[in-house]
């Protein structure tokens, strides 16, 4: 049978119709909120090439946790920004029982038990290089030596209350190494967030702005570890490889130039699937609903539903409070 006893448009014609037959759903447990601590006291930095995001001291952090908990958003993704003459070319502050990040931690759970921790596992917030590990005399970053420095740093985040600790560095088999270390350490419940197809891409600028690995990197890359944007297939294979090593969840990064990667590795595995709106993505949105180009609730929502459609079970995002409260709203 066809048009006219066909008229898919039918269903589209008022509000309530449209409600019944929505097959994606966006909620505030869908979402993961991103932020960056400083030390200090009642301190806010804005980042310039984020608008509306701002480092924050562990004091002013703990209301940007009252918020996630008051909007129904499961879990706080941090990231540091640590001065300068804490850097150094074995990152060894990563791991600093006392260091900035282990006692936001702390702080955080002593207010919000119930509220997710998500410790990202990288060297890049603490060299002197700004790369992700540690490099010889020729700039190249050593895998295996990296991965003793990032098994120091996830044991010392769980120590610290983290829940999920996050290896972001793409060294290969740190998850495996990570895992066996926190089981020999009675952190057996401590889960593993593998960022487990992270592309070597140019949407990070603004984040590596905001941890203050920008002006180390100077002009270095990092495609000898970060996946080429061009290949599929390939992660497919990391995925796999993170999943045998023991990774509770895996990642896709960034978020919306690879929603095909999202949904393959979702359809193939049926693993949890993690996706991250990353920095660039933010600023992109932001700077044109800044300009009066394009509706910032409208695209921002349609965006994050869109990542939740290709597959992800979870979304990081610098949208995220801004996210639930338009959603409650609706």
């Amino acid at each position: 049978m066809t048009y006219p006893h066909i008229r898919p448009r039918r269903m589209r014609r008022d509000a309530f119709s449209r409600e019944l037959m929505r097959e994606t759903r966006l909620h505030a447990g869908d979402l993961i909120m991103v932020a960056f601590v400083i030390d200090g006291e009642d301190r806010a930095q804005d980042v310039a090439s984020m608008p509306g995001v701002q480092r924050l001291s562990i004091d002013r952090l703990l209301g940007v946790a009252d918020q996630c908990v008051e909007l129904g958003i499961p879990a706080l993704a941090l990231f540091p920004a640590i001065e300068g003459d804490l850097k150094s070319l074995d990152a060894r502050e990563a791991w600093n029982s006392q260091g900035l990040f282990q006692r936001a931690a702390r702080a955080l759970k002593a207010r919000h038990p119930g509220l997710g921790l998500i410790g990202d596992v990288a060297l890049d917030p603490y060299t002197t290089h700004g790369q992700d590990g540690i490099i010889d005399d020729t700039g190249y970053v050593l895998n295996d030596v990296t991965i003793e420095a990032l098994v120091k740093m996830a044991l010392a985040q769980a120590e610290a209350g983290y829940d999920i600790v996050a290896p972001s560095d793409m060294m290969d088999g740190r998850v495996g190494a990570i895992r066996s270390a926190l089981e020999a350490a009675g952190h057996v419940n401590t889960r593993i967030l593998a960022y487990s197809a992270k592309y070597a891409s140019a949407f990070y600028g603004p984040f590596r702005d905001a941890v203050g690995s920008s002006s180390n990197l100077g002009k270095g890359d990092k495609h000898t570890y970060q996946m080429d944007v061009g290949n599929s297939n390939e992660a497919l294979r990391e995925v796999e490889l993170d999943i045998a090593e023991g990774a509770d969840m895996v990642m896709v990064k960034p978020g919306m130039p690879y929603l095909d990667v999202v949904q393959r590795v979702k359809e193939h595995f049926g693993m949890p699937t993690f996706v991250y709106q990353v920095s660039g993505e933010y600023a992109m949105l932001k700077a044109a609903a800044q300009n009066g180009w394009l509706d910032e609730r409208a695209v921002v929502l349609e965006a994050l539903l869109g990542m939740k459609r290709a597959g992800a079970d979870a979304i990081l995002s610098y949208y995220a409070i801004d996210a639930a409260r338009w959603l409650r709203a609706d």
